[in-house]
């Protein structure tokens, strides 16, 4: 009877552990991960999302100095500007294959400067490399940045990234346009 009464409280927990399996081996939850936001964070939030994979990156600076607006291109649709496009234009257009696996930067008040890179080794730089440091990359190296957030007043205050596995969509490769 004991014994029984002993098999009859570990099925539940069986049960729940084979759940928890099969849930961590789903990839969109098993290669998701997010890094928080850096920077003072003062004004209003903002997400910068899109449908398939990201294709394209465009920061504006202010002068050799901070960063003032962010834009994402997701297949070929660009997404509205985050903050004002004003200042210097630095882009990236990725080449098929090829994925944001890291950003790193400076921010004091405002996010000073921003690095994208990419798995092929190529980078966007874009304003004054000054103020505290900060490296986001994803916790699965199959992850790759699947969108940003963060808080602007003025211009961006905070930056936040979040990676993903990003399933290939019809009509969202990766060719150089």
């Amino acid at each position: 009877m004991f014994f029984m009464a002993i098999v009859l409280l570990l099925l539940p927990i069986k049960a729940l552990s084979d759940l928890c399996v099969f849930f961590a081996d789903q990839p969109e939850n098993q290669y998701y991960s997010f890094s928080p936001q850096v920077g003072s964070g003062q004004g209003r939030s903002y997400a910068i999302t899109g449908n398939g994979r990201i294709t394209g990156v465009r920061v504006w600076e202010a002068r050799n100095n901070y960063i003032y607006g962010l834009q994402i291109r997701y297949g070929y649709t660009w997404t509205n500007v985050t903050g004002y496009s004003y200042g210097e234009v630095q882009e990236i257009l990725l080449f098929e294959d090829e994925a944001i696996v890291q950003i790193s930067g400076k921010y004091s008040h405002y996010v000073q400067s921003l690095v994208f890179i990419t798995n092929l080794g190529r980078s966007l730089y874009a304003g004054r490399p000054q103020g505290h440091t900060f490296n986001m990359f994803p916790t699965n190296e199959k992850a790759e940045l699947r969108f940003i957030s963060g808080r602007l007043h003025g211009a961006i205050t905070a930056i936040g990234a979040h990676w993903a596995v990003v399933s290939d969509l019809p009509g969202t490769t990766r060719k150089l346009v």
